[in-house]
């Protein structure tokens, strides 16, 4: 179990530079997630640490050792992919020990740790199966088993669940959250799905176009983005324009405001956070990211109130979502959870109302 850093890491192919200077520092033990669209660089940085590309610039570590040139089987890396990649003429319990023969591991030492990785992903019963037998929850399961049972230092997993339905995939997450929780081995998990890496990681990266966004927890990363393009990624927010007119308390009244706090002038009047308005100058434009669950529809002694016609319902069950259209013509949505009762009816003019503490003040794109 090895912790796992980049410095600098540069990757091109031609003219595009997939990987742009990256440096992170991956804890040992740690369920580090690799965040971001397509195109961001994610798979091309998990290739890297797994050997299959060479780095044009930069170094890459585990732990003291420098591994930026040794090839793919010198890394003692298991990598689980998202088609599973599993032979169809073995048997699941082949599959698993494919590695360990490969490594000419002892007959006594592949029975122990085949039949212990295969226990660890609860799927001994299925050892005599092929994966054809199999479905692809379980395939994902073997998979896992797989890349566990060489002992790795460090587990590679590219997207593994995107093939899978939405309620294997809950399922899933909480398998492979248990199994790291058990064997405590170093993971680095690539993946578009915010849920996914909100629900799962210790820490995650968010890239943009080959370069690191932000590093930190899901909670930090959720509720204090760095920067626009990360606040819209990580889950979903209402994008509100406007200068700052105020820095200070702003006449707010929770603590949290009396070191900082700041107002922000828009087009539906003034929106007021609890944010340390340190780096940020009265007349700068910024963007006020509001989440959807941190806004009601209706009155509330919250500080912070807009007004806007309702142009769209949609009821899920566990929550109703709302989609007000603002007097300038901006498009906002408010998320009430566990909602029974309609809050408001389309083309009704509402008010909504939200919170100091949930406004978080960005620089406005152009200024990023």
């Amino acid at each position: 179990m090895v912790g796992v850093r980049l410095e600098q890491v540069t990757k091109r192919f031609g003219d595009v530079v997939a990987v742009d200077a990256v440096s992170i520092e991956i804890r040992s033990g740690e369920l580090f997630f690799l965040l971001g669209p397509s195109g961001c660089g994610k798979t091309t940085l998990l290739r890297l640490i797994a050997g299959f590309y060479t780095p044009d610039a930069g170094r890459i570590f585990f732990g003291d050792r420098e591994m930026s040139r040794v090839p793919p089987h010198k890394r003692n890396t298991g990598m689980v992919f998202q088609n599973y990649a599993l032979w169809p003429h073995l048997t699941v319990w082949e599959n698993v020990v494919y590695g360990l023969d490969v490594r000419k591991a002892s007959p006594s030492a592949k029975k122990e740790r085949g039949m212990e990785a295969l226990r660890m992903v609860r799927m001994a019963e299925f050892a005599e199966r092929t994966p054809n037998q199999l479905s692809g929850g379980q395939q994902q399961r073997i998979a896992l088993a797989r890349a566990l049972v060489i002992e790795p230092d460090v587990v590679l997993l590219d997207e593994p669940l995107s093939n899978l339905d939405a309620k294997l995939r809950i399922e899933m997450r909480e398998e492979i959250k248990r199994i790291h929780e058990q064997v405590g081995t170093t993971m680095i998990y690539v993946t578009h799905d915010q849920k996914e890496a909100l629900s799962m990681a210790d820490r995650m990266a968010v890239l943009d176009t080959g370069r690191i966004a932000q590093v930190g927890d899901p909670r930090t990363i959720y509720n204090n983005p760095r920067n626009a393009l990360v606040a819209g990624f990580i889950g979903e927010t209402n994008f509100v324009p406007g200068k700052v007119s105020a820095l200070g308390d702003c006449g707010l009244k929770s603590p949290a405001s009396i070191e900082g706090g700041l107002t922000v002038d828009t087009a539906m009047g003034p929106i007021r956070s609890e944010m340390d308005g340190k780096d940020f100058a009265v007349g700068d434009p910024v963007l006020c990211s509001i989440r959807p669950e941190g806004m009601r529809i209706g009155e509330g002694d919250t500080g912070n109130r807009i007004s806007g016609t309702v142009s769209r319902v949609m009821y899920l069950g566990d929550n109703e979502q709302y989609f007000l259209t603002l007097s300038d013509g901006t498009s906002v949505k408010v998320v009430e959870i566990g909602s029974k009762a309609r809050k408001a009816e389309l083309g009704q003019q509402t008010v909504v109302s939200f919170g100091a503490e949930d406004v978080v003040v960005l620089q406005a794109m152009d200024n990023e």
